[in-house]
Parts: structure tokens; sequence; C-alpha cells
């Protein structure tokens, strides 16, 4: 049987292929068309985007750098590699940039690597304050090679306490200092941070995962030309697929590429780095910019909404993309309130608040961001509906029916924002 045989395996449709996996696929797709995603750190990325990591680039091992593989027949994805960096370098003004790691961790995996011995000692963000797992948790790889110490947020308004880290960097003198967070919704002073590295002679990292859409659209102070070494996922506010980056000073860029490969990982994903030259492209547009303005309005928005419908949220409000709601006065955990939320129609995640009482399997606390509805095409009107809902499912006693009313109003908001209407099959490329 020839490949070109329509009734080939290579041929045919996922739904002839494998039904089940096609079930699985409109299931999810109906799921994210009917309901009101903020969880914070997730957005829909185009279908341009997917069409390109679902291409015939998976079909491709493309070891090494571009003109310099271990692979042969690379001269098309060298294009697709360099085209991503090209666009890179547009949007962030940064020195070097390698487009290959596969995630954000393994992103500062390589990082670390690059510049780290095992044992170094390093300065970052506490998980528990807003950072991320791969900044020195105990059982994640970074906490396990590298000898972590963690600064936090002040008790009185959740701030970080650049006294704090100051104070931390001239005893703990590490080698390099970790700015960046996962959760925390207010503008980080990177010159500050600079100032505390050069001052202990310590490298200064940022990870910018969460804000680089906000970064790219010029409405977050950007860290490029201040940190020696930049990190960053490219599916969170940037809105491309599910992938990493790093970006450094030139003369760090060799010890990058060589923890990349064959440091870190062995061939790059290259339909998924096609996907990053689609999104890097689509960022230098204005309509890419307009976009990133409106999320933080919505933000703000929605924090307004919430503190008038008597939300507690962690430092009073947001800077960027996303806020966290403070339940720790109340008997309602973040593990029951993300429960109640999906009943409304509203997805979102529990999380840890500063200085949380309540183990991280429950919280105090709710994380909620508004990338991904922004990219739908929601604006003011929307989110102070938005905020009336989840205020009014957050009342301790809000009952089965009313959450029922409260998923009606969700559904009539994502009815009035048709998601991917040509995707019924949940395949790009169907």
């Amino acid at each position: 049987m020839s490949f070109a045989d329509e009734s080939s395996y290579l041929s045919q449709d996922i739904g002839e292929v494998d039904p089940d996996v096609a079930r699985l696929l409109r299931a999810e797709v109906e799921r994210q068309a009917e309901t009101l995603e903020m969880i914070a750190s997730e957005n829909f990325t185009s279908q341009a985007v997917m069409q390109a990591v679902g291409s015939v680039l998976t079909n491709k091992y493309a070891e090494g750098l571009p003109h310099r593989r271990y692979y042969g027949g690379c001269e098309v994805v060298d294009q697709v590699e360099e085209l991503a960096i090209e666009r890179a370098i547009e949007v962030f003004g940064c020195e070097h940039v390698n487009v290959q790691p596969h995630s954000g961790a393994t992103a500062n995996e390589a990082a670390y690597q690059a510049v780290l011995t095992p044992g170094d000692r390093v300065l970052a963000m506490a998980l528990a304050h807003g950072g991320h797992l791969s900044h020195g948790l105990k059982v994640n790889f970074s906490g396990r090679l590298y000898e972590f110490h963690h600064y936090g947020v002040r008790r009185g308004d959740c701030r970080i306490d650049m006294d704090q880290v100051a104070q931390m960097a001239r005893e703990v003198r590490p080698r390099l200092i970790v700015a960046g967070a996962s959760a925390y919704p207010r503008i980080i002073d990177f010159p500050a941070f600079r100032e505390i590295a050069d001052e202990v002679g310590a490298l200064l990292m940022v990870d910018m995962a969460h804000i680089a859409g906000l970064v790219a659209g010029g409405v977050h102070p950007s860290p490029i030309g201040i940190a020696d070494i930049v990190t960053t996922t490219l599916h969170k506010s940037l809105g491309g697929p599910r992938a990493g980056m790093i970006m450094c000073r030139a003369d760090l860029g060799s010890a990058v590429d060589r923890a990349v490969f064959p440091g870190l990982q062995g061939g790059p994903l290259m339909h998924v780095i096609a996907g990053k030259a689609v999104a890097l492209g689509h960022a230098l547009t204005d309509e890419f910019r307009d976009r990133q303005r409106q999320v933080v309005v919505n933000t703000s928005v929605l924090a307004d909404g919430l503190l008038g419908g008597g939300v507690a949220l962690v430092t009073g409000g947001s800077d960027n993309h996303l806020i966290l709601v403070d339940l720790s006065g109340t008997e309602l955990t973040g593990a029951d309130a993300e429960v109640r939320l999906d009943r409304a129609g509203i997805t979102v995640n529990k999380n840890g608040i500063p200085f949380d009482e309540r183990p991280p399997t429950v919280t105090s606390g709710l994380r909620i961001g508004t990338p991904a509805l922004t990219t739908r095409g929601l604006k003011e009107v929307e989110m102070a509906e938005i905020a009336r809902i989840i205020s009014a499912a957050l009342v301790p006693e809000v009952s089965e029916s009313e959450l029922g009313s409260l998923r009606e109003r969700s559904r009539a908001i994502s009815d009035r924002f048709p998601l991917y209407p040509r995707l019924v099959s949940g395949s790009a490329i169907a």
C-alpha cells in the first residue's frame, strides 16, 4: 500500500485512526469554549501556532544549533530556528537567545547549569510566597543540586521585602540571585535586584515566564539589559506554544547553548520551535500590544470588582495579569473555592498565600488571571460581571441552585465570545 493511499494509516484523520482520542479532543475544545478560563498560567494560543506544532516538523531530529547539527536534512529547520531567534531578539531586545528549551523549568535548569556548579549558593523567592518550584524547592532538581536560600514578602503588605533580599545576599553571598514569581501580583523592581547582585558579586537571573507577554507588549518593565540571564515560557501571557526560552548577555551565550545541548536535552522539538516563531511574530504586532494593555486593564477591573464584592486580595490589588484571593479570614479553603467556581463555570486554581497556615493541598487562596479571557476578547464590562459571579460564588452559604444560576451567567458570557469556532474536532488541522 502506498503512503499516498487515502486508506493508509499515514493519511487517515484522527477520528478514523483513534476515535477514543478524537472524542477526548472534542470534549476538551467544548470544555474550553463553554467555561471561563482564568488560570493565570494558561492562555489560548492561535490556530496558526497549533498548525505549526502539529506540522511535519515533528518528524525531524535536529540536535545541535543551526548549521551545526548532528543530523543531515536540517536545511529547512535551520531556517525555522533562525526565524524564531531573530524574532525573539526583535521582540525583547536581547543579545543572545536559545529557543530550544522544552519548558520553563528546563530553561531554568539549563540557565543554572550554564553559570553554576552543583552546591553553589542561590538566592530566590520562596515558593510559599509566590516563587516557583524550580527556584529551589527541596524535592525539585534545583533544590537537590544547589544550595538555595529564600527571601519572601513582608507580612504587612505582602510586597517583596527588598531589605531582606539585601541582608540575605550579604550573609549568603550567593553565586546567583533569582527574581521572578508564579504568584506575585505586583511589578518586580529589577533594578533593585541588579543593585543587590552587583554589591555582593552575584549574577542576576530573572524568570519572567508569567509576565513575558506584558513585557513584550510594553506594559511591564523589562528585565532585559538588567539581568544577566532571563528565562521564560511562551504559553502564558505571551500566548504561544507550551515551551521555554533563554535570553542572556552575549558573553554567556556559548555557556547557555552548551547547557541546553548537550548538557540537558537532545533533539529540539522543531515543530514547537516553529510555533514559537509564529507566536513571536505575532508579538511584534499592534494587535498583540493592544491585547497586553487590555490584560492589565482587565485585571484591575476584576480586582476592583472583587474588592467591592467583599473579597480580600493579597496586596489589595494587582499591577499585572493576576490576582491572589485571600480566604484566610473565612472558613472557605482554596480547594473548596476552586470547586465552587468550577460549578459556577469559572476555572481557577487553589494557591497558597504568603504566611498561609493551611497546607499546599488545601491552601487559603485562589490564583486568578485574565490573559486567556482577554485573548478571547473579553473587556471591562465582562470582567465586572465575572467579579460579581465570583463574589457571589464565594459567599459562605451559597447553594447548589445558586451556583447553577451563576454557571448560566458564566455560560452567557462564553457564548458571546466563541472560541475556535472551526475547531469542532479539537484539532487545528482537521
